[in-house]
């Protein structure tokens, strides 16, 4: 079928068609332009198959309408384009720069221009923070951080979502902090059900078949129970004695994305280990250059089509840091769960 310009604009445009001009522009033999990463993609979804065109009007097919074939003819279609569009970067001279602005610009922790982000975490209790004299509000040298649980994972991802989203306000709360408005943006629960309460009425809202159990003085220890088929299986943590001292060696986290129970046009995430250290994981899975991109493109391929979805992940820990979990391995995710399809 012969293909137009106008056409190939309509299609990719939906209800926004792209101008004639910047198709042009990408098929220009003197002057060429590099599409973006997401114009590829699109065209990736509507060439990989020829329904596409079937019925006399090109159009592009949603995720959910398209098949285990046509899906797998996006995902080579996609890879190929991006090979060719690294070639020419690299023939322009802008690969690197441009790389690292495209894998800012993809990924779940990427969301449209002009929505709020917000960052909940847990305050810590009062007897830890009177420990420390910057936590006190009528110190001189009064640090607000220093009143806020998971700092490291904290620091990390609002430093990720400022370089992936720089026209959106990123605000920090504490859970007994939170407002009603709050609640209604795209809304980040970093922390466990122990001290953060967001994360508690998020989970309770979302009915995952994952929950929290801190049961922390019981000689089995707290853990992740996944209950799916009347069958419940749990994942703790694993600890090493060394002399007197009990060393965390791999903790268990939970990365979960779902739509807002509370705004339809919003998102909930929930990163959350047994430990700190796991809830770290659980945030650089997605935010560490050397990780970040093929971990959301497993992401993108393995729950396509999805509202909702989480992985229980492991997060090994080597004298105290904790190590980026790779969700290509099989053995790193102990359990995935695809929610409803949209």
């Amino acid at each position: 079928m012969k293909l137009t310009q106008p056409q190939l604009a309509r299609a990719l445009g939906g209800s926004r068609p792209l101008s004639v001009p910047l198709i042009s522009s990408w098929e220009s033999q003197g002057a060429p332009k590099i599409p973006p990463v997401h114009r590829l993609e699109a065209y990736a979804v509507f060439f990989a198959t020829p329904r596409s065109v079937a019925a006399g009007e090109p159009r592009m097919l949603s995720a959910t309408e398209m098949t285990d074939a046509e899906r797998q003819a996006k995902l080579e279609l996609t890879r190929e384009l991006m090979r060719l569009r690294n070639d020419a970067l690299r023939a322009t001279g802008v690969a690197e720069a441009d790389e690292i602005s495209r894998s800012l610009s993809a990924g779940p922790w990427r969301f449209d221009d002009g929505n709020t982000i917000t960052i909940v975490c847990a305050q810590l209790p009062p007897d830890m923070r009177e420990k420390m004299p910057y936590a006190d509000r009528s110190s001189p040298d009064y640090i607000e951080l220093y009143n806020y649980s998971d700092l490291d994972a904290l620091f990390e991802l609002h430093g990720h979502l400022r370089a992936s989203n720089p026209t959106n306000q990123v605000n920090l709360r504490v859970a007994q902090q939170l407002v009603r408005d709050d609640y209604t943006t795209h809304l980040v629960a970093l922390g466990g059900v122990d001290w953060n309460q967001a994360t508690r009425s998020v989970l309770e809202n979302l009915r995952l078949p994952v929950t929290q159990v801190g049961s922390w003085k019981s000689a089995e220890g707290p853990c992740f129970e996944v209950t799916e088929g009347g069958k419940t299986e749990q994942h703790r943590p694993i600890l090493d004695q060394r002399g007197e001292q009990e060393v965390l060696v791999e903790d268990v986290a939970l990365f979960a994305r779902a739509i807002n129970p509370f705004n339809r046009k919003r998102t909930v995430t929930i990163c959350n280990g047994m430990y700190g250290n796991g809830t770290y994981g659980a945030v650089r899975a997605l935010t560490d250059e050397r990780f970040r991109d093929r971990n959301a493109e497993y992401v993108h391929d393995r729950f396509a089509g999805t509202e909702s979805y989480s992985i229980l992940t492991r997060v090994k820990v080597l004298d105290g840091a904790a190590l980026t979990p790779d969700w290509t391995i099989p053995e790193n995710r102990l359990h995935e769960w695809p929610g409803p399809t949209a």
